[in-house]
């Protein structure tokens, strides 16, 4: 990925409220409109994640949208996990009646040991509990929360009154195929039972395998459709991304010889090529903004702030590159992911406030964002366009 120097043609962030005019300061968004908070995985940042409660949270904190991934249990019943493997997120370990099912699979190229989803019905599957998976979070509610299925996602978000939107992510798409149990065909059919079948409906698709996307494109739907863009990591020596499997480039493309990265998505041919299948884009923030540390005199990078450690908050953030501008030229808007509270993971010129980084892209004029804390990317939504006098 290649950065320009300079931000894009936005208001100086110390100085927003001198871009408004007497009609309101015009958003930078591609329609216009103020951007959309995406509760990732539900409440995932306080409660164990894509649980109901988690999910039930999200709504509570006002999310316009939340966001599950689809994963299928043995019979075929579609459920919120980010990983097949269970052992991630799940209580499953302490199961002794499951011992048995542990097992090694192949996920996208990369072996993993654990218990996978397409070996439990769903009664099993809800026989477990939910675990936080960063050791910072809270850890007391591991085990007491269970996994929600798709279709009570759908469920709570018609009760809830609200014009909240589902934003889905086919999981592992190819994994499921090669497990016997495709997503697609069910996820369009929950949805189409649900009334969101049209362009109108409160959905949002989303994929990192473009297959996944032209597949339901093929199939007839017209929901919004979001092509994901992910990377490897940062080189925190010099800012530049890094691309390794399984986060190279997306599986199918792997799978079908095509040696192309992730990156490739970006450049304007890129953005070109998703716009004839899908209406955004959603790229590890780090596409638009990346950070860098401080190269010692040992080669290494430097622990700025002394914590014993080197991470994020020993970096300081670089000058935005032009996806946002070059995505909104092309049609397509952009979500970025994933927006976290945690002060390691804030560049240390956030001075450890998450809001003043979601304030930074919202004025780069992202069209959503993903967060693990919805309050406060609300909240940092609301002073921004206070701010700028919208």
């Amino acid at each position: 990925m290649k950065y320009v120097q300079g931000l894009m043609v936005v208001c100086a962030a110390g100085a927003l409220s001198a871009c408004g005019s007497g009609d309101g300061f015009s958003l930078p968004t591609l329609d216009g409109k103020p951007a959309l908070v995406v509760a990732h995985r539900g409440a995932g940042g306080t409660l164990p994640e894509e649980t109901v409660e988690a999910y039930a949270r999200a709504i509570e904190q006002g999310a316009d949208a939340i966001e599950p991934d689809v994963i299928s249990t043995k019979d075929g019943v579609l459920i919120a996990r980010h990983d097949p493997n269970l052992a991630f997120s799940t209580d499953v370990a302490q199961h002794p009646e499951f011992a048995s099912r542990k097992r090694k699979l192949s996920v996208d190229g990369e072996l993993q040991e654990g218990w996978f989803a397409s070996d439990f019905t769903l009664a099993e599957i809800k026989t477990l509990g939910g675990i936080s998976t960063d050791a910072e979070r809270p850890q007391e509610f591991n085990g007491k929360f269970k996994i929600a299925t798709i279709q009570e996602v759908v469920d709570m978000i018609k009760k809830s009154g609200r014009n909240i939107a589902l934003y889905a992510e086919t999981k592992n798409p190819t994994f499921h195929r090669q497990q016997g149990v495709p997503l697609e065909d069910r996820l369009l059919a929950l949805l189409a039972a649900a009334g969101w079948n049209d362009r109108s409906a409160p959905v949002f698709l989303q994929s990192f395998e473009p297959g996944s996307l032209k597949y339901m494109r093929g199939k007839g739907s017209t929901v919004k459709m979001v092509q994901l863009i992910d990377a490897d990591d940062v080189d925190l020596k010099t800012g530049a991304l890094t691309f390794a499997a399984p986060y190279d480039r997306p599986y199918d493309w792997a799978q079908a010889g095509d040696k192309r990265l992730f990156s490739a998505m970006v450049t304007p041919a890129g953005l070109a090529e998703i716009k004839t299948y899908a209406d955004g884009i959603g790229p590890w923030k780090r596409y638009i903004v990346s950070v860098k540390g401080t190269v010692g005199a040992d080669g290494k990078v430097a622990d700025v702030n002394g914590d014993g450690k080197v991470n994020e908050a020993d970096t300081t953030s670089q000058p935005a590159s032009t996806l946002v501008a070059d995505a909104h030229k092309a049609g397509l808007f952009v979500h970025p992911y994933t927006f976290r509270n945690e002060a390691r993971r804030l560049a240390a010129d956030y001075k450890g406030d998450p809001k003043a980084e979601l304030k930074q892209f919202y004025a780069l004029g992202v069209d959503g964002v993903f967060a693990d804390f919805a309050d406060t990317a609300l909240a940092a939504r609301a002073e921004y366009l206070k701010q700028v006098g919208y």
